[in-house]
């Protein structure tokens, strides 16, 4: 059974909560990421994706200046780097996200694994396919 530390992407940022959403949007545009996790006092407390920014930002008329803390997703789920690919599609599609964090034993961040790793880098597609179904359906 393929692990996750197998395709997860392992080059990840953390935000501090009092950076700007500005600050943090344009790291996300320089990484190329989706989502970037929030760190503080050495605890993930919370992610920041493009989507909570346009909709807990943009959306609300929040200027450039507010803190990733008051626009975050403060509900974090994660995996560990050694579960299957098949325990990360199960969380993702029934909790309808696309990205997850991915910790080690100590739980320590060593990764993200996003829906496309799940496609690109598993041994076989079904998985992710079946959580592309769960996180499509509407609420």
């Amino acid at each position: 059974m393929q692990q996750l530390k197998d395709v997860m992407t392992e080059r990840v940022k953390i935000l501090n909560p009092e950076t700007t959403i500005k600050d943090a949007a344009s790291q996300m545009r320089d990484g190329d990421f989706g989502l970037m996790p929030v760190g503080e006092n050495d605890r993930l407390i919370g992610t920041l994706s493009d989507r909570d920014i346009v909709l807990r930002a943009v959306a609300e008329g929040r200027d450039s200046g507010t803190r990733v803390r008051d626009v975050m997703s403060e509900k974090v789920l994660w995996a560990y780097d050694n579960d299957s690919v098949e325990k990360a599609c199960q969380i993702m599609s029934e909790n309808q996200i696309r990205r997850l964090p991915i910790i080690n034993t100590d739980k320590r961040l060593v990764g993200i694994v996003a829906l496309g790793d799940l496609a690109i880098g598993a041994s076989s597609p079904k998985p992710a396919g079946q959580a592309l179904s769960g996180i499509s359906q509407r609420g």
